[in-house]
């Protein structure tokens, strides 16, 4: 897969990270701070650990919880990394540094770019790694909480079926997660108390069986 390919595979999900990373931004510079909150998107590079320590100190937790917290989340990583691991070209220190582009969407990118999950994997982490720097200082210049609260709730389940899309083994099952992410998008925005119901539905819609094309 050429590098311009992986790229525009790219755009959609990191489009969807930068919306995270406002959301996280704007909640965590009233927490920890603007610096502190800039620091962690640029040294932890993980969605999900951030908002949970900020979740987790907002509340008053201690360190134990947060590490706690963390460990538990990153245990995902090794599973991905396993996955790809006889799929990556190269020696330990070219995986350990590729290791740092690992998450969700850039390892589905990669399993369904089939023989080149190499580049995939470091074209595409490293651009959703820019997208997650961009958010968070955009939330960290102002950005309304409930503005990017709302997108990030209306993004967050298109967001997966648009990976499940992308990392899809048949064009039938495809086109069944481009069809379900296309609805969850207009439902969400016709229907915002439905989301949650919604985001259910649309992965039945992806998960039932079809025949292969």
């Amino acid at each position: 897969m050429k590098r311009r390919a992986i790229l525009s595979a790219a755009v959609a999900p990191a489009t969807a990270i930068v919306v995270f990373g406002a959301t996280y931004g704007t909640l965590a510079r009233h927490v920890i701070g603007a610096g502190a909150a800039m620091l962690s998107s640029l040294l932890i590079f993980s969605g999900a650990v951030q908002f949970t320590v900020v979740g987790l100190l907002s509340a008053g937790a201690g360190p134990g919880a947060l590490v706690a917290g963390s460990v538990t989340l990153n245990f995902r990583n090794l599973l991905l990394g396993a996955v790809l691991r006889p799929r990556v070209q190269g020696g330990p220190a070219r995986r350990a540094g590729l290791a740092w582009f690992l998450v969700d969407e850039s390892a589905g990118l990669a399993l369904a770019s089939g023989t080149d999950v190499t580049r995939t994997l470091f074209a595409s982490g490293a651009l959703f790694y820019i997208a997650w720097q961009v958010g968070t200082m955009l939330g960290l210049l102002g950005a309304s909480v409930e503005g990017v609260r709302s997108a990030a709730t209306a993004v967050f389940p298109v967001l997966f079926i648009g990976l499940a899309a992308l990392s899809s083994a048949s064009r039938s099952m495809a086109a069944r997660a481009a069809l379900a992410a296309g609805l969850a998008a207009g439902a969400a925005l016709l229907w915002p108390g439905g989301r949650g119901v919604v985001a259910v539905a649309a992965a039945i819609a992806v998960a039932l069986p079809g025949g292969e094309t």
